[in-house]
């Protein structure tokens, strides 16, 4: 009760403030939401109903369940801008146990001042989505229905600050961040040092769109000291009205220790290709590569390490412009045996089958 009460009164100030806006042109304050049900099903079928720890969205199996469902409020005038959304899902459970609290019920809680009169500079400020990546926890806004194996081991969301320009003719994107951490809004405890971050997205026409973003900091304690740099490049291009490729390589490095001149390394190539025959049908495959030999990201106690390979291929149909269908089946296979099986010992390779019916307004 207290959390909707807390929305209640920040959709009132919204609503106020809107009314007192006085830069000459007219605020505006909108209400929107989103809910994405599904069923996923493991053929490992394992005990604990759940997908392997490394996978966030869509990870219950054998039940139907709700990824996200979220309201936002937003609102916007010609020189400040704030969001507010408030979220329940399995994906809200998975990517935000570290934080305390109501704090993970947030999805989104941000306010921007724009800094120039006649240009688009803006300072933001909160809980923000994150940088990184070109796919989102928004499943209607991805070519595929399960997130890519890097999607779902790099930050969906981020706290800190965030100075960003947009040129007039939107083709160029520049953004610096200070950040609380890795995925984090509220800092580690006896962290002292902060993130930080940059993105450059250029969309030289309507039809491509190239981006380069970086991470610096260090996610852990002061004591233990681990610099990580992280690298995510991605190009986006409409090759056709009917076809489309999407292909990404991202490179990641963490100190060994603290004090250490020497890294351990990971990286992740993926791609996928996109079919739209009409307006309502996209069919969409994926392809794509893990290694984490040392396990920074996902550790597995194996010789090999985290080396694992993903195919996967979807359906999706658009029921309604706000209702979407789909359904995907994707393979993971690894090169040391890291899946457990309901039996118990483990295997090389797991694979799934997963539908979800979505709906925004």
């Amino acid at each position: 009760m207290k959390k909707f009460l807390l929305m209640a009164s920040v959709l009132a100030f919204f609503q106020t403030a809107q009314a007192q806006d006085s830069t000459g042109t007219a605020p505006s304050f909108t209400v929107s939401g989103y809910l994405e049900a599904y069923y996923n099903h493991d053929f490992n079928r394992p005990k604990n109903n759940t997908a392997p720890s490394f996978l966030y969205n869509f990870n219950r199996a054998g039940e139907v369940n709700l990824n996200l469902g979220f309201i936002k409020g937003a609102y916007t005038s010609e020189r400040v801008r704030a969001n507010l959304a408030l979220a329940v899902g399995t994906y809200m459970n998975a990517n935000y146990a570290a934080e305390p609290g109501v704090l993970r019920n947030i999805y989104e809680a941000n306010a921007g001042i724009k800094l120039a009169k006649k240009a688009n500079l803006w300072l933001d400020a909160g809980i923000m989505p994150s940088h990184i990546g070109f796919e989102s926890a928004i499943g209607k806004d991805n070519w595929a229905l399960t997130r890519s194996l890097v999607a779902e081991n790099s930050p969906y969301f981020e706290s800190g600050a965030k100075l960003n320009y947009t040129t007039d003719d939107g083709k160029l994107y520049l953004a610096a961040l200070y950040l609380n951490g890795w995925q984090r809004i509220q800092r580690v405890d006896g962290n002292t040092t902060p993130a930080l971050g940059t993105q450059v997205t250029y969309k030289p026409s309507a039809a491509v769109t190239l981006n380069y973003s970086t991470f610096i900091g260090n996610d852990k304690p002061d004591s233990v000291r681990q610099m990580r740099y992280y690298h995510n490049v991605y190009g986006i291009f409409q090759l056709s009205e009917q076809w489309g490729v999407t292909a990404g390589f991202d490179y990641g490095t963490e100190r060994k220790e603290k004090g250490s001149s020497s890294s351990n390394h990971w990286l992740v190539p993926v791609m996928i290709v996109r079919y739209s025959p009409t307006s309502k049908i996209n069919v969409a495959a994926r392809g794509e590569y893990f290694q984490d030999e040392k396990g920074v990201i996902i550790a597995t106690g194996t010789p090999q390490g985290f080396k694992t390979w993903g195919f996967s291929a979807n359906l999706d149909y658009a029921v309604m412009q706000n209702v979407l269908w789909r359904i995907e089946a994707r393979t993971l296979s690894s090169k040391d045996a890291i899946f457990t099986e309901r039996s118990g010992p483990t295997s090389k390779n797991n694979s799934f089958v997963t539908t979800s019916l979505a709906v925004s307004f």
